[in-house]
């Protein structure tokens, strides 16, 4: 046996390590999911006060038309501005990764900064960017005598908020995919240049797959924050109220179920209906990604 196990409190070490981290996690992270559950299993009533309902709040969340109505946004919302945003972040991981940019470390800093810029402070920004009778779009827009852009309205609001988040999270997941593409073993590139592999041939058939494993990860990260989004939302609802209603996106309309309506336990339940297909839609895309591996 080992010097250390036969110390006294030897087993006790690993247990008091972990024991703050445990305790936060369980104040934090246990106990508030464990009584929002709670509160989603009763209801209240005018005439018999709060009672137990078993699992009618999640009947009636699935439903619920304004809620499917903002999953339906943020569905439409993820086909739009996922794509972009990755897209983005893969080309120019790729143009760093190449090593030809002038100050690379600059050019790399100047795309994860507004990752640094808090969300709220962001879309406060683009608010202000957007607005048709003060943001110099509409400005730019009367000085040339054209008609002032409206990016606030229904038709637009979904490619303005895309824009705001692909603003953000772009330099994110850039930094994902580029350190996904230093672990590269060199002695790939090297071999399909010598093979007559032209670089735009290099990155798409040899760089690319090669952080798959990176890609897909940016991609369950976004889903999930895509259902999630609320900050944007939220705060273009006080410059856009009549495009941007309490049941936009389905965080947002428990928000107001919970913090407007006073429907706590309504509102706990539609927490957890959403956390529940985020699950489900997350499981489903990594299912189908080993289903097409398997078959390749």
């Amino acid at each position: 046996m080992a010097a250390w196990a036969r110390q006294p409190g030897s087993m006790a070490a690993p247990f008091l390590l972990l024991a703050p981290f445990l305790l936060l996690f369980t104040a934090f992270l246990v106990v508030p999911l464990g009584y929002a559950l709670f509160l989603s299993l009763y209801r209240d009533t005018l005439a018999g006060g709060t009672r137990f309902s078993g699992i009618a709040n999640y009947a009636d969340v699935l439903s619920d038309g304004a809620f499917w109505q903002g999953v339906w946004h943020m569905l439409l919302f993820g086909a739009l501005q996922v794509p972009v945003m990755l897209g983005l972040a893969l080309a120019i991981a790729l143009v760093l990764d190449r090593g030809t940019v002038f100050l690379r470390r600059s050019f790399r800093l100047a795309f994860f900064v507004p990752y640094a810029v808090p969300s709220v402070v962001a879309t406060l920004i683009w608010g202000y960017l957007y607005g048709r009778s003060f943001g110099p779009f509409a400005q730019a827009a009367q000085l040339a005598g054209l008609t002032a852009p409206d990016f606030l309205s229904s038709r637009w609001m979904l490619c303005s908020l895309a824009n705001v988040v692909t603003w953000e999270y772009t330099g994110y997941n850039m930094i994902i995919l580029y350190s996904a593409l230093q672990a590269v073993p060199h002695e790939l590139p090297e071999a399909a240049a010598m093979d007559g592999a032209t670089p735009w041939q290099t990155a798409l058939l040899v760089k690319v797959p090669a952080i798959r494993g990176a890609l897909l990860l940016t991609v369950i990260f976004s889903i999930i924050g895509t259902l999630q989004l609320f900050n944007e939302p939220q705060l273009m609802h006080a410059v856009a109220p009549s495009v941007i209603g309490d049941h936009y996106t389905p965080n947002l309309y428990a928000y107001a179920l919970a913090f407007t309506d006073q429907q706590y336990n309504y509102s706990a339940a539609v927490s957890f209906v959403l956390g529940a297909l985020i699950a489900v839609i997350s499981y489903i895309f990594m299912l189908g990604t080993r289903e097409k591996d398997a078959s390749a």
